[in-house]
């Protein structure tokens, strides 16, 4: 038994290793930016640098969090805002039509599908015009609705949603079907409360991207009150970056902590919604 334990160990030494390597250089950034957060302006840019502040000090962040033209607070609410409400739109309206492509079987049914994944394949700078001079007709640039409503549409978010559909058994819809339920009540009451776990993955990823996203919010934006974080983080590193750098860590570590928290709480459904979805055969 003894042997056994020791072979399995020796065979599992190098996938040992290099995960610790690889937690290493993906965790030391952060704890760089987290412990120059609480460290003097002159401390910080002190050589050789410091990983451990010699006096911790929170100034960086009392001053992150009252300077006059920093609003971390309005701009975090309008993050989750806007990555809350994108969110939902996706799921409402990629979850019917993931539904349609799995079960439904009608002309062109896998034609229409192929051309939805090859639209992933376009660069979102080739839409950026169209779609700024929709808001801008619309009369939506520097509102809520500009940074929800485009990409609402989320051609992977059906992609991901067909096929942990497709590997639900029909035997349960068919068995919903003798019952008198419609196409939509078996959606309903039959499809949708088992994929919670896809659901809940697919809503992660996108609440995630859009929160951390800055290139089209920093377009259809222009006023303090309906910026962004990654917008506002990204004005806080053109003023103090020459200035006071540990107030701009201080600023990231603070961004980072609903990402963190998100994440942390739903970490399970995460891991198991991916292994779900990406098990299909079809």
């Amino acid at each position: 038994m003894e042997a056994i334990r020791r072979s399995s160990f020796y065979r599992n030494f190098g996938t040992y290793v290099f995960l610790i390597v690889l937690s290493i250089l993906v965790l030391f950034p952060m704890v760089i930016a987290i412990s120059q957060s609480f460290m003097t302006n002159q401390e910080v840019n002190r050589w050789p640098p410091k990983i451990i502040p010699t006096q911790p000090t929170l100034e960086s962040y009392h001053r992150v969090l009252t300077q006059q033209d920093l609003r971390l607070d309005l701009w975090l609410r309008n993050s989750l805002i806007a990555a809350t409400g994108y969110t939902l739109a996706v799921l409402v309206l990629c979850a019917p039509a993931a539904y349609a492509f799995a079960r439904l079987r009608f002309p062109g049914n896998r034609i229409l599908f192929g051309f939805l994944l090859v639209t992933i394949m376009i660069p979102g700078q080739v839409t950026l015009i169209p779609n700024f001079l929709l808001m801008r007709d619309l009369g939506w640039l520097d509102t809520f609705q500009a940074l929800i409503v485009p990409g609402a549409a989320n051609v992977f978010g059906v992609f991901l949603l067909r096929q942990f559909f497709m590997q639900i058994p029909t035997e349960l819809e068919e068995a919903a079907v003798l019952d008198g339920a419609s196409y939509f009540g078996r959606f309903r009451h039959v499809i949708l409360p088992l994929s919670t776990n896809a659901l809940t993955a697919l809503a992660i990823f996108v609440f995630l991207g859009h929160y951390n996203d800055l290139f089209w919010p920093i377009i259809v934006t222009s006023s303090l009150e309906t910026r962004t974080l990654p917008v506002g983080l990204s004005i806080l590193n053109q003023s103090y970056a020459g200035q006071y750098r540990p107030m701009i860590l201080a600023g990231a570590v603070l961004t980072t902590l609903p990402i963190l928290i998100v994440y942390i709480i739903f970490q399970r459904r995460i891991i198991k919604g991916v292994m779900m979805t990406g098990m299909a055969g079809r």
